[in-house]
C-alpha cells in the first residue's frame, strides 16, 4: 500500500473539477498535473487518478478517447490495462455510462480495436465501444474552425458533442510524420473524420500541410476534456507513433489542462534523451503547444504548472523534471 502523502513542487492551485467542454470556456491561470512514479501500471494509474480527484462525473455519460492509431504494442497504442483501470475508476466515481470511441490512422479501426482485445474487454466490463469510421454521415457535425489552417474545417462526431464528459487517455511518444510528438493534443486527431461525405481526405490535408502542428492544436477547440490520463510507463523518444527508440520513464501523468499535461510530457521526453524536433527550443515554443496557448486552451507558461506527486520516488523524479520543464 503506498503512503498517502502529497508532495508539491511549483505554484499552488485549487482543486480540479469537471470543466465545461466549450471552446470559449475560460482557462485557469494555473494547472495541476499529477506525476506518479510507479513500477506497476494499474497501481500507478489508480494512484494518479485518485490524487487528481476529478469531481462531477456522477451519473454522466463519459466518452473515453484512447490512442488506437494502430494495433502496435504499447507505447504504440493505449495499453489494455490502462484502459481497464481507467474505466473501473470512472465506475467507482459514479459515471452513469462509458463509451470508448476512436478512429485509427494507420490501420482499419475495427481490426485494431479487435486485435487489442478491446471488444472482449468491453463485454466483460460493461462499457460501449464505438468505431468512429462506421458512423453514418448524419452522425458527424461540420465545424469550419474560422481563423485556423484547415481549408474546410473538420467533422466531429455527434457522439462526442453530446457526451457529458470526455476523457482523453494517451501515450508518451515522438511522432516522425510531422507532429513531432503525440500526447493529448495530438490524440484529438483520431476524434475527427478522415473522409468527408464527398470523399474529401482531411488527413491528407493535415499531413501534407506545413501548418500540421497548428492544425492539431486547432482540433482541440471542439471540446474541453474532463480529464487527461497519460501513460508514460514506457515512451518512444525517437521514431513513433507505432515504433521507435524506447525509454522507460515509469510515470503516469494526470490533469485537466491538456496544454500543461503535454508540456510536462515533452519535458519527460527531453529528460529521457529525445533528440528530435521535440527537443528543440522552449517547450512552450513547440508549435502544437504555442498554437494551443493562442487559442486559450490551457496555461501559457511552465511556471503556471503545479507538479504534484505522492511519495519519495515521485518527489525525486520531480526534482529532476522541474528544471527541464522550466528551462523549456
Amino acid at each position: 500500500m503506498y503512503r498517502r502523502e502529497v508532495l508539491k513542487l511549483g505554484l499552488a492551485a485549487g482543486a480540479a473539477g469537471l470543466a465545461p467542454r466549450t471552446a470559449s470556456a475560460s482557462v485557469e491561470s494555473r494547472a495541476r498535473v499529477v506525476v506518479v512514479k510507479a513500477e506497476d501500471r494499474r497501481d500507478g494509474t489508480r494512484r494518479a487518478l485518485t490524487l487528481l480527484g476529478v469531481q462531477g462525473l456522477a451519473r454522466k455519460h463519459v466518452a473515453v478517447k484512447p490512442n488506437f492509431n494502430s494495433a502496435h504494442p504499447f507505447p504504440g497504442s493505449t495499453h489494455r490495462d490502462t484502459l481497464e483501470t481507467l474505466v473501473d475508476w470512472l465506475g467507482r466515481s459514479g459515471a452513469g455510462s462509458v463509451t470508448v470511441a476512436d478512429r485509427s490512422g494507420m490501420d482499419d479501426t475495427r481490426q485494431v480495436i479487435n486485435a487489442k482485445g478491446i471488444f472482449a474487454q468491453s463485454k466483460r466490463l460493461g462499457y460501449a465501444t464505438q468505431v468512429l469510421d462506421e458512423l453514418a454521415p448524419r452522425d458527424w457535425v461540420a465545424h469550419p474552425l474560422p481563423g485556423g489552417h484547415w481549408r474546410r474545417g473538420v467533422l466531429f462526431p455527434r457522439l462526442l458533442e453530446e457526451a457529458e464528459a470526455i476523457v482523453s487517455t494517451c501515450c508518451l511518444k515522438t511522432h516522425r510524420y510531422g507532429g513531432h510528438f503525440t500526447l493529448s493534443l495530438k490524440n484529438s486527431v483520431g476524434a475527427v473524420a478522415k473522409y468527408g461525405t464527398d470523399g474529401y481526405d482531411y488527413m491528407s490535408e493535415l499531413h501534407g500541410s506545413p501548418a500540421q502542428r497548428k492544425m492539431i492544436a486547432e482540433i482541440n477547440q471542439l471540446y474541453r476534456p474532463a480529464l487527461v490520463l497519460l501513460d508514460g510507463m514506457e515512451a518512444f523518444v525517437s521514431g513513433g507513433p507505432e515504433a521507435g527508440g524506447k525509454a522507460t520513464p515509469g510515470v503516469i501523468l494526470a490533469g485537466t489542462d491538456r496544454v500543461a499535461v503535454d508540456a510536462v510530457g515533452v519535458a519527460v521526453l527531453r529528460l529521457y534523451g529525445t533528440r528530435g524536433e521535440a527537443a528543440q527550443g522552449p517547450i512552450f515554443g513547440q508549435e502544437q503547444i504555442a498554437r494551443a496557448v493562442e487559442l486559450n486552451l490551457g496555461v501559457d507558461r511552465p511556471e503556471a504548472i503545479e507538479l504534484v506527486t505522492d511519495d519519495r520516488a515521485g518527489q525525486d523524479f520531480l526534482a529532476r523534471l522541474k528544471p527541464t520543464l522550466l528551462a523549456g
